[in-house]
């Protein structure tokens, strides 16, 4: 076989695999999708007729407005709550909480995190190998062995069902990962532009700031986006913390909706839809960043 034969088969694999790869990782999402968008008595008729009823944003309309959908409106002009609850109204208010918990995670991540890794990697400092190991160490134990502990801890400062008990949960969580992703990616910042710093008079947290962040930028931006999906999708803790309605996050809702029947199947797949927009509206534009610094962190 020629070469010019064996890269045209090499890259017809290749491309077939990411073809599998992309059906396998969309169909759930595409499929979610249209059902949110498609009225349930299409969707659970047999056959299934998902292309011949039209498509409507209902399910999203009630939601956002309470507005009911009109496929639950009877002839006689009286409304009928078959099929639907008022728990997926919860939603919007569940997902700006996990919003904000989840950029307040990030901004104290990196704020800690960052002069954290610094000092374990640049500077001199007695048994920084013990500290940064008992950090990594500390995500070795299982979330369920610890979570009546920390729930106990939250409950004797006062601070369940509150917003601020998640913050600080999460910090604790995510904290770890965040500081072994820039310790890696400062490792590989050349000693020589520190030095010319230290020359030029600036002091270490100058440094950090002037030199070392602005080098570091695609890696710092992985971590603090890694910090922010793990935080965002939570569930233990978030179910744990906050068991008031009134605080509750995007996953929890989203969980107890699952279970509820009197959610139709359209409703819940236009909660997942709404659930995951944040994210997807977070992390798209800054992808490839993103992906660069966790790669330039991971391999370098």
């Amino acid at each position: 076989m020629s070469t010019s034969m064996r890269e045209r088969l090499e890259a017809a694999v290749r491309y077939l695999w990411i073809a599998i790869l992309l059906v396998f990782v969309l169909t759930p999402f595409l499929v979610t999708l249209l059902a949110s968008l498609t009225p349930d008595k299409a969707i659970i008729s047999q056959p299934a007729r998902w292309f011949t009823s039209g498509f409507n944003i209902d399910n999203y309309v009630y939601i956002l407005t309470g507005k009911l959908p009109s496929q639950y409106e009877v002839e006689a002009g009286q409304r009928t709550m078959s099929m639907v609850s008022q728990e997926i109204r919860f939603l919007p208010t569940a997902m700006l909480h996990s919003i904000i918990v989840s950029l307040l995670v990030m901004a104290f991540d990196l704020i800690l995190g960052a002069p954290a890794a610094y000092a374990l990697v640049k500077m001199r400092i007695r048994g920084k190998g013990v500290v940064l190991n008992f950090i990594l160490g500390t995500r070795l134990i299982p979330l369920v062995a610890v979570a009546i502990p920390y729930y106990e801890l939250m409950q004797l400062f006062k601070l369940t069902n509150t917003l601020t008990s998640l913050v600080i949960m999460y910090v604790g969580l995510t904290l770890p990962f965040v500081i072994l992703i820039l310790c890696v990616a400062f490792r590989q910042i050349d000693r020589a532009i520190e030095e010319a710093a230290q020359v030029d008079g600036l002091n270490p947290l100058q440094t950090l700031v002037r030199i070392v962040v602005p080098v570091a930028a695609p890696s710092i931006v992985g971590a603090g986006l890694f910090a922010f999906m793990l935080s965002y999708c939570e569930f233990l803790f978030g179910l744990l913390l906050a068991t008031n309605q009134s605080v509750r996050t995007m996953p929890v809702t989203m969980a107890s909706v699952s279970v509820n029947p009197d959610v139709s199947l359209g409703l819940t797949c236009a909660g997942i839809i709404l659930g995951v927009l944040p994210a997807l509206i977070v992390i798209v534009p800054v992808w490839r960043y993103m992906i660069r610094g966790l790669a330039e962190g991971a391999t370098k």
